[in-house]
């Protein structure tokens, strides 16, 4: 998915939240609009996380700090480990785990700074316990996680992460791999969140070698890319993972997230604010 208009808004919002928390001066901030406009001139040639990717440069480059949003990812990572204190023993309890774990890491992937920096998890937990998914084909989903030998999950954001980690238990699935970026990229998870939250404790954990918060298969990691290939399943969460595969119209993959975007919400057939878990063969209902 080529980069949106409209996507304009989410980039100025994320930079303005780094711009106060780092003190940017004028001539900075000069620099940046000029950088700007010539990446939104590229946009029609670029995906939008990719273009995040690009931004998320120049700030490092400019503030000499290598994981600008280090600390809103251990922020996040500790408020979902203590949500998930609360939630995880109602999830086991459940008349369906599965659903409930599921509509949780729905509910997770609010956690976004790339699209919001202002979001609370606890009121859209609350939400999707009783929301209807706008498009759900979670039954497919359960039936291929039954079928698959080999599953692969590919990470979002962090705090997120906590969320998925507790819907991979109630998959109860011993071919689970987890991905995640390559390096520093907004607040999407890394390594460093992965091993934060104890991600190994449910599956394996791979890189996918590129510091993008969506997944590029072609600038992926060669053995990220072997794992993708010979996969029976793949679980995508988040709307970054969803504009780098959704043209791939690949039966395998299953969409999981929250629609935080009209450029998204008119891409899918659904309304801003809706869940969804898509299977692109399946259609839209």
């Amino acid at each position: 998915m080529l980069t949106d208009p409209r996507c304009r808004d989410c980039f100025i919002r994320t930079w303005e939240r780094q711009q106060k928390k780092y003190a940017l001066s004028e001539d900075q901030n000069r620099q940046f609009k000029s950088y700007f406009d010539k990446l939104m001139n590229q946009g029609q040639s670029s995906i939008s996380p990719d273009v995040q990717r690009q931004l998320h440069l120049f700030l490092r480059s400019m503030t000499g700090v290598k994981d600008p949003f280090l600390q809103e990812k251990k922020d996040c990572n500790q408020q979902a480990i203590k949500l998930s204190r609360e939630w995880k023993p109602k999830v086991l309890k459940s008349a369906d785990p599965f659903d409930l774990a599921l509509r949780l890491a729905s509910a997770g992937n609010i956690m976004d700074y790339g699209a919001n920096p202002v979001f609370d998890v606890e009121q859209t937990i609350e939400s999707v316990i009783t929301a209807e998914f706008a498009i759900n084909h979670s039954d497919a989903l359960w039936k291929a996680i039954h079928r698959a030998k080999s599953i692969l999950y590919l990470g979002d954001n962090a705090g997120e992460i906590v969320f998925d980690k507790l819907l991979i238990e109630t998959m109860n699935h011993s071919g689970v791999t987890f991905a995640v970026r390559g390096g520093p990229a907004i607040n999407d998870v890394t390594l460093v969140d992965a091993q934060e939250v104890g991600m190994k404790e449910v599956a394996q954990v791979i890189s996918n070698g590129y510091d993008v918060p969506t997944t590029i298969l072609e600038k992926s990691d060669p053995a990220f890319r072997k794992l993708y290939d010979s996969a029976d399943l793949i679980i995508s969460k988040g709307q970054g993972n969803l504009e780098g595969l959704i043209e791939k119209q690949d039966p395998r993959i299953f969409f999981l997230l929250m629609v935080k975007c009209e450029a998204i919400a008119d891409l899918v057939g659904v309304e801003k604010g809706n869940f969804i878990v898509y299977n692109t063969q399946n259609g839209k209902n």
